[in-house]
Protein backbone atom coordinates (compact mmCIF):
# COMPACT_ATOMS: atom_id res chain seq x y z
CA UNK A 1 0.00 0.00 0.00
CA UNK A 2 2.69 2.37 0.05
CA UNK A 3 2.95 2.70 -3.44
CA UNK A 4 1.14 5.36 -4.82
CA UNK A 5 -1.94 4.89 -7.59
CA UNK A 6 -0.72 2.26 -10.29
CA UNK A 7 -2.58 4.61 -13.02
CA UNK A 8 -1.52 8.33 -13.02
CA UNK A 9 -3.41 10.84 -14.32
CA UNK A 10 -2.60 12.27 -17.84
CA UNK A 11 -0.97 14.98 -15.97
CA UNK A 12 0.87 13.06 -13.41
CA UNK A 13 4.25 10.99 -13.96
CA UNK A 14 6.21 8.65 -11.75
CA UNK A 15 10.21 9.10 -11.46
CA UNK A 16 12.40 6.86 -9.78
CA UNK A 17 15.71 7.50 -8.47
CA UNK A 18 17.23 4.98 -6.51
CA UNK A 19 15.13 3.65 -3.84
CA UNK A 20 12.58 6.91 -4.57
CA UNK A 21 9.23 6.98 -6.04
CA UNK A 22 9.17 10.58 -7.26
CA UNK A 23 5.36 12.19 -8.48
CA UNK A 24 5.62 15.22 -10.68
CA UNK A 25 2.02 17.00 -11.83
CA UNK A 26 0.25 17.20 -8.46
CA UNK A 27 0.18 20.36 -6.37
CA UNK A 28 3.07 19.38 -5.29
CA UNK A 29 5.63 17.74 -5.39
CA UNK A 30 5.76 13.60 -3.44
CA UNK A 31 7.99 11.11 -2.42
CA UNK A 32 7.37 7.43 -1.35
CA UNK A 33 9.71 4.63 -1.17
CA UNK A 34 10.33 1.41 0.67
CA UNK A 35 10.48 1.14 4.64
CA UNK A 36 14.28 1.11 4.37
CA UNK A 37 14.72 3.12 1.78
CA UNK A 38 16.29 1.30 -0.14
CA UNK A 39 19.37 0.07 2.58
CA UNK A 40 20.59 4.58 1.82
CA UNK A 41 22.55 6.01 4.92
CA UNK A 42 24.19 8.24 6.01
CA UNK A 43 25.61 11.06 3.70
CA UNK A 44 24.08 8.90 0.18
CA UNK A 45 20.63 9.46 1.89
CA UNK A 46 21.64 13.04 2.58
CA UNK A 47 22.32 13.64 -1.31
CA UNK A 48 19.24 11.84 -2.40
CA UNK A 49 17.26 14.03 -0.01
CA UNK A 50 18.90 17.06 -1.50
CA UNK A 51 18.10 15.89 -5.28
CA UNK A 52 14.41 15.57 -4.34
CA UNK A 53 14.60 19.11 -2.84
CA UNK A 54 16.68 20.60 -6.02
CA UNK A 55 14.41 18.87 -8.62
CA UNK A 56 11.35 20.35 -7.18
CA UNK A 57 13.28 23.56 -6.23
CA UNK A 58 14.08 23.93 -10.14
CA UNK A 59 10.58 23.69 -11.05
CA UNK A 60 9.43 26.33 -7.96
CA UNK A 61 7.28 23.81 -7.00
CA UNK A 62 6.99 22.33 -2.89
CA UNK A 63 7.01 18.44 -1.86
CA UNK A 64 6.29 16.03 0.00
CA UNK A 65 8.63 13.34 1.75
CA UNK A 66 6.18 10.64 2.90
CA UNK A 67 7.37 9.09 6.12
CA UNK A 68 6.15 6.15 8.86
CA UNK A 69 6.45 5.58 11.88
CA UNK A 70 8.03 2.21 11.17
CA UNK A 71 10.66 3.35 9.00
CA UNK A 72 14.30 2.86 8.85
CA UNK A 73 16.70 5.02 9.38
CA UNK A 74 15.46 6.50 12.54
CA UNK A 75 17.81 9.03 11.51
CA UNK A 76 15.50 9.94 8.68
CA UNK A 77 13.39 12.73 9.84
CA UNK A 78 15.89 14.71 11.23
CA UNK A 79 18.07 14.37 7.91
CA UNK A 80 15.12 15.75 6.34
CA UNK A 81 14.75 18.76 8.59
CA UNK A 82 18.33 19.76 8.47
CA UNK A 83 17.69 19.63 4.58
CA UNK A 84 14.94 22.03 5.06
CA UNK A 85 11.79 19.57 5.23
CA UNK A 86 9.05 20.56 7.62
CA UNK A 87 7.15 17.85 9.33
CA UNK A 88 3.13 18.71 9.31
CA UNK A 89 0.94 17.31 11.32
CA UNK A 90 1.08 13.27 12.30
CA UNK A 91 -1.85 11.05 11.09
CA UNK A 92 -2.33 7.46 12.61
CA UNK A 93 -2.63 4.69 9.70
CA UNK A 94 -5.78 2.57 11.02
CA UNK A 95 -7.23 -0.28 9.44
CA UNK A 96 -9.90 -2.76 10.08
CA UNK A 97 -12.13 -5.69 8.43
CA UNK A 98 -14.35 -4.78 5.87
CA UNK A 99 -17.00 -7.31 7.15
CA UNK A 100 -17.11 -5.67 10.55
CA UNK A 101 -18.08 -2.18 8.96
CA UNK A 102 -20.23 -3.01 6.13
CA UNK A 103 -23.96 -2.76 6.54
CA UNK A 104 -27.02 -0.23 7.31
CA UNK A 105 -25.64 3.33 7.99
CA UNK A 106 -26.04 5.60 11.29
CA UNK A 107 -29.40 7.39 10.78
CA UNK A 108 -29.18 11.07 9.36
CA UNK A 109 -30.18 14.41 10.55
CA UNK A 110 -33.20 15.39 8.79
CA UNK A 111 -32.48 16.63 5.45
CA UNK A 112 -29.01 15.13 4.93
CA UNK A 113 -28.93 13.05 1.95
CA UNK A 114 -25.65 10.71 0.91
CA UNK A 115 -24.77 10.92 -2.88
CA UNK A 116 -22.56 9.31 -4.92
CA UNK A 117 -20.92 11.88 -7.78
CA UNK A 118 -18.87 12.19 -10.99
CA UNK A 119 -19.14 15.67 -12.00
CA UNK A 120 -16.87 18.22 -12.29
CA UNK A 121 -19.13 20.85 -10.29
CA UNK A 122 -19.96 18.43 -8.03
CA UNK A 123 -16.02 17.88 -7.65
CA UNK A 124 -15.42 21.63 -7.75
CA UNK A 125 -18.11 21.70 -4.73
CA UNK A 126 -16.18 19.40 -2.98
CA UNK A 127 -12.35 21.24 -2.84
CA UNK A 128 -15.13 24.46 -1.97
CA UNK A 129 -15.54 22.42 0.99
CA UNK A 130 -12.17 21.37 1.83
CA UNK A 131 -11.09 25.11 1.81
CA UNK A 132 -13.69 25.85 4.08
CA UNK A 133 -13.09 23.16 6.36
CA UNK A 134 -8.95 23.10 6.30
CA UNK A 135 -8.78 26.79 6.55
CA UNK A 136 -6.61 26.99 3.30
CA UNK A 137 -6.41 26.48 -0.84
CA UNK A 138 -7.62 22.95 -1.79
CA UNK A 139 -8.71 23.95 -4.83
CA UNK A 140 -6.75 21.16 -6.10
CA UNK A 141 -8.80 18.46 -4.93
CA UNK A 142 -10.76 18.84 -7.91
CA UNK A 143 -8.05 18.31 -9.96
CA UNK A 144 -7.00 15.28 -8.03
CA UNK A 145 -10.60 13.60 -8.04
CA UNK A 146 -10.75 14.59 -11.95
CA UNK A 147 -7.76 12.39 -12.59
CA UNK A 148 -8.32 9.49 -10.78
CA UNK A 149 -12.73 9.12 -11.74
CA UNK A 150 -11.13 9.88 -15.63
CA UNK A 151 -8.04 6.74 -15.13
CA UNK A 152 -9.80 4.36 -12.99
CA UNK A 153 -13.65 5.23 -12.52
CA UNK A 154 -14.64 1.44 -11.30
CA UNK A 155 -11.66 1.88 -8.74
CA UNK A 156 -12.90 5.09 -7.26
CA UNK A 157 -16.03 6.37 -5.49
CA UNK A 158 -16.92 10.09 -4.36
CA UNK A 159 -19.74 10.82 -2.21
CA UNK A 160 -21.01 14.10 -0.76
CA UNK A 161 -23.71 14.69 2.26
CA UNK A 162 -25.90 17.36 1.57
CA UNK A 163 -28.39 19.02 3.17
CA UNK A 164 -30.71 21.77 1.71
CA UNK A 165 -28.55 21.65 -1.67
CA UNK A 166 -25.37 22.75 0.27
CA UNK A 167 -22.42 20.08 0.48
CA UNK A 168 -21.82 19.52 4.15
CA UNK A 169 -19.33 16.23 3.88
CA UNK A 170 -17.29 14.76 1.42
CA UNK A 171 -15.62 11.35 1.04
CA UNK A 172 -14.03 9.08 -1.54
CA UNK A 173 -12.85 5.28 -1.62
CA UNK A 174 -10.24 3.90 -3.59
CA UNK A 175 -9.63 0.10 -4.48
CA UNK A 176 -6.08 -0.74 -5.09
CA UNK A 177 -5.48 -2.91 -7.98
CA UNK A 178 -3.69 -5.90 -6.57
CA UNK A 179 -4.37 -5.71 -3.04
CA UNK A 180 -7.13 -6.60 -0.96
CA UNK A 181 -7.69 -3.59 0.57
CA UNK A 182 -9.84 0.18 -0.01
CA UNK A 183 -8.65 3.12 1.20
CA UNK A 184 -10.64 5.37 2.66
CA UNK A 185 -10.29 9.51 1.92
CA UNK A 186 -11.40 12.42 2.84
CA UNK A 187 -13.93 12.32 4.96
CA UNK A 188 -14.66 16.30 5.80
CA UNK A 189 -17.19 17.60 7.45
CA UNK A 190 -18.52 21.34 7.92
CA UNK A 191 -17.74 22.46 11.35
CA UNK A 192 -21.35 23.19 12.80
CA UNK A 193 -22.37 19.32 10.95
CA UNK A 194 -20.30 17.80 13.02
CA UNK A 195 -21.63 15.30 15.80
CA UNK A 196 -24.12 14.25 13.99
CA UNK A 197 -23.55 10.97 12.43
CA UNK A 198 -22.52 11.78 9.04
CA UNK A 199 -18.96 10.84 9.01
CA UNK A 200 -19.79 7.05 10.43
CA UNK A 201 -22.35 6.94 7.05
CA UNK A 202 -19.76 7.98 5.07
CA UNK A 203 -17.34 5.32 6.52
CA UNK A 204 -20.63 2.53 6.63
CA UNK A 205 -21.45 3.11 2.95
CA UNK A 206 -17.53 2.84 1.59
CA UNK A 207 -17.32 -0.40 3.73
CA UNK A 208 -20.36 -1.92 2.30
CA UNK A 209 -19.02 -0.86 -1.33
CA UNK A 210 -15.99 -2.32 -0.42
CA UNK A 211 -17.50 -5.52 0.69
CA UNK A 212 -19.54 -5.53 -2.57
CA UNK A 213 -16.19 -5.01 -4.74
CA UNK A 214 -14.60 -7.77 -2.57
CA UNK A 215 -12.10 -5.72 -0.62
CA UNK A 216 -10.80 -7.66 2.64
CA UNK A 217 -9.86 -4.78 4.23
CA UNK A 218 -10.00 -0.34 5.19
CA UNK A 219 -6.92 1.49 5.24
CA UNK A 220 -7.28 5.28 6.48
CA UNK A 221 -4.51 7.60 7.07
CA UNK A 222 -6.56 9.26 9.88
CA UNK A 223 -6.16 12.58 11.11
CA UNK A 224 -6.57 13.59 14.95
CA UNK A 225 -10.21 14.68 14.55
CA UNK A 226 -11.01 11.09 12.95
CA UNK A 227 -8.81 8.83 14.59
CA UNK A 228 -10.84 8.81 17.71
CA UNK A 229 -14.30 8.26 15.71
CA UNK A 230 -12.45 5.48 13.52
CA UNK A 231 -10.72 3.77 16.64
CA UNK A 232 -14.97 3.66 18.25
CA UNK A 233 -16.06 1.98 15.05
CA UNK A 234 -13.71 -1.20 15.21
CA UNK A 235 -10.30 0.27 13.48
CA UNK A 236 -7.00 -0.98 14.74
CA UNK A 237 -3.83 1.48 14.54
CA UNK A 238 -1.02 -0.01 13.14
CA UNK A 239 1.49 2.88 12.96
CA UNK A 240 1.62 6.54 12.01
CA UNK A 241 2.64 8.50 8.61
CA UNK A 242 4.05 12.10 9.15
CA UNK A 243 4.55 14.30 6.28
CA UNK A 244 7.59 16.26 5.78
CA UNK A 245 7.70 19.47 3.29
CA UNK A 246 9.87 21.25 1.68
CA UNK A 247 8.36 25.04 0.27
CA UNK A 248 10.31 27.28 -1.89
CA UNK A 249 11.14 31.08 -0.87
CA UNK A 250 8.49 33.01 -1.93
Amino acid sequence: MRAVQPNPAPWVTYEHDGPVLRVVGQHRGFVTGPRDWGGVRGRELDALIARQRDFFAARGEAVEWKTRGHDVPADLPDRLRTAGFVPEDAETVVIAEVADLAGPAPTLPPGVTLRRVTLDADLGRIAALETAVWGQDMTWVADYLRGRLAVEPDGNEVYVAEAAGKVVSAAWVAFRTGTRFATLLGGSTLTEWRGKGIYRALVALRATRAAALGASYLHVDASADSCPILRRLGFTAVTTTTPYVWTPSG
